[in-house]
């Protein structure tokens, strides 16, 4: 193997491995928004604050950290309306939406933070009333962000929103070459090595 061969296979495995070391970065923790049809969630295809749900509708929100709608983890348990309205009677002029809070688990918590416990809620709101609306009459305070996004629910989390993660659970900045991109550097830089000495052992046979 020439030298000139030995570079080449040197820059396409690192060019690899560096490129596998990026596709570690992976997730986003933020509140997804999701329809109950029937026993089974559905990722919402509009947001809260476009969404207009009918009088009996179930929508949930659960808090984790997904890459995107098709990751997206769904909020736990049972969610049936009339079991979460039961004693919400009907009213003339308002409509009732069954709402399934879902706070995650620990490991999706931000540092410093606690998840609450899941809960349901009905909140008996104007026809006319959107998800965000129903979702501000029974769980404030509620933060967004400058872009609308939801950022918290029932002030959880204190902080962030919607920040990019890594697959180790990080924020997601670079904290420098993975340990398993060190020893794939060290492998090819030994093989190269091993190729030129063989080189040159032909040169002076």
């Amino acid at each position: 193997m020439t030298p000139r061969r030995v570079l080449l296979l040197l820059l396409t495995s690192l060019l690899f491995l560096a490129g596998a070391g990026q596709a570690q970065a992976a997730g986003y923790r933020y509140w997804s928004f999701w329809d109950r049809a029937g026993d089974h969630w559905t990722y919402a295809t509009q947001g809260p604050s476009t969404t207009r749900p009918a009088d009996g509708d179930v929508q949930g929100f659960r808090f984790a950290v997904s890459e995107d709608s098709g990751d997206a983890t769904r909020p736990r348990g049972a969610a049936d309306f009339a079991s979460i309205c039961a004693r919400t009677p009907v009213k003339e002029g308002s409509k009732r939406v069954a709402l399934v809070l879902d706070f995650g688990t620990a490991a999706d918590a931000p540092s410093g933070e606690r998840p609450p416990a899941a809960r349901t809620a009905c909140a008996r709101v104007a026809p006319d009333a959107t998800a965000a609306d129903a979702l501000a009459a029974v769980a404030r305070p509620l933060r967004y962000d400058s872009n609308a996004l939801l950022c918290a629910i029932a002030g959880y989390p204190r902080t962030g929103c919607g920040e990019q993660m890594s697959e180790s659970g990080g924020d997601g900045r670079d904290s420098g070459p993975s340990v398993g991109l060190i020893a794939g550097v060290a492998a090819v830089a030994a093989l190269g090595g091993a190729a030129a000495w063989q080189a040159r052992r032909r040169r002076h046979a």
